[in-house]
């Protein structure tokens, strides 16, 4: 098993892992260290034991923290979700009935009948 060293408010720790977690383990280190930071700013010297015990309270009181919100996301996901969607927006789309439409061809060929016309006398 791989053994690692880390470093937690400013003291060396010897640990293993198994294979392939050394990244996770350093990440949740680096975590501790930095709550262990502050304590050990605050406080100053302490006993390891004191120390790993003030850093794991206060990021389980940011773990705890952060559950709370996730539920009340997750409420709040869950009640937009129950909510009914708004009727969607009618749009209407006009028809042009084919009697029309053809009325508006014979028309166009009446207008290019005569446009031929004008044009040919034109020429004469």
């Amino acid at each position: 098993m791989p053994e690692l060293s880390i470093m937690i408010g400013g003291k060396t720790f010897e640990v293993v892992c198994q294979p392939g977690e050394e990244d996770f383990l350093r990440a949740a280190a680096a975590l501790l260290d930095a709550e262990a930071a502050p304590v050990v700013q605050q406080m100053g010297r302490m006993t390891e034991s004191r120390l790993l015990l003030m850093a794991g309270l206060m990021l389980a009181d940011r773990m705890a923290g952060l559950e709370d919100e996730l539920r009340r996301l997750r409420a709040e996901v869950a009640a937009l979700e129950a909510r009914p969607l708004p009727e969607p927006e009618r749009i209407e789309v006009p028809v042009i009935p084919p009697s029309v439409k053809e009325a508006m061809a014979e028309l166009a060929a009446r207008a290019e009948a005569l446009a031929a016309g004008l044009e040919e006398r034109a020429r004469a």
